[in-house]
């Protein structure tokens, strides 16, 4: 598998690309082409094509979650006409309407329109997608020092309630080593997705983990996260996106972590 970040806060040195505080993944999988996340804006199409990425290859998308900085790309992807047939992946909240203090904080499409532009799937149960690839589907408590936190508040049938982002997913490959994740934000906890993934892919190996960690204060949750990540001997480490600086710092002081930026490039086996 090789992957090319196309959407995130930083972006590498010298390669002028355009960075926003957002995901966006590029994933080749064998013959498969597919997008982990679009971003917040056609900022991952432009660095598309400055990498000589061709979108229209782009068989399927998988939304991590439903937030605007993962899926506001949907709007410019679309547009672009002839993509009727990409497969769109995701839980089956992703699409509600969202927001925090008042300002709208959900996909600029809902359900039903997005049935209209694609071949979409909505699934709370992990969904295998090539032979390496699953999308984990809701993703249950696992760990008790991980608990969910509400964001804002989310529509349902039953009317508003607080969000707290059951829909966060993320996708996991099966390598030669063990599981690499590919996650957006963890709103469900890094560890919680790690350890969903063992019983999911009966694999207790964790190789390596990219995407938002979710995490911004240096207290005993990020202890414990760092505890868990050095029993389960993670060596590959590339927290990005949500992850603050004096989080990251402190990761890197026991567990030496990659630098993540728009157009990093990583090759699993």
């Amino acid at each position: 598998m090789k992957l090319t970040v196309l959407a995130d806060n930083n972006t590498t040195i010298d390669r002028y690309f355009v960075g926003e505080p957002a995901v966006s993944y590029y994933i080749e999988d064998g013959e498969n082409r597919l997008l982990m996340d679009v971003g917040y804006s056609d900022a991952f199409m432009q660095n598309a094509q400055r990498m000589n990425i061709d979108l229209d290859k782009i068989g399927m998308i998988v939304i991590s979650h439903g937030h605007d900085d993962h899926t506001g790309g949907l709007v410019p992807f679309f547009k672009e006409g002839g993509r009727n047939s990409v497969k769109l992946i995701a839980h089956t909240l992703a699409f509600r309407q969202r927001d925090d203090d008042g300002l709208a904080i959900c996909s600029p499409y809902d359900e039903n329109t997005l049935s209209e532009k694609c071949s979409l799937t909505l699934s709370d149960r992990p969904k295998v997608l090539s032979d390496r690839l699953t999308f984990l589907g809701e993703i249950p408590q696992m760990v008790d020092f991980e608990p969910r936190s509400a964001i804002g508040k989310i529509r349902t049938e039953d009317g508003e309630a607080e969000d707290f982002v059951m829909d966060d997913s993320a996708l996991v490959y099966r390598g030669k080593d063990g599981l690499f994740l590919i996650t957006g934000c963890s709103h469900s906890g890094i560890c919680n997705i790690a350890e969903y993934a063992k019983l999911v892919c009966h694999d207790d190996r964790i190789a390596g983990i990219i995407g938002g960690f979710h995490l911004f204060e240096t207290d005993e949750r990020l202890e414990q996260t760092i505890d868990y990540f050095r029993k389960n001997g993670i060596e590959r480490l590339y927290p990005c996106h949500c992850t603050s600086f004096a989080v990251r710092a402190e990761i890197h002081k026991q567990i030496p972590i990659g630098e993540v930026g728009v157009g990093m490039e990583l090759t699993i086996e």
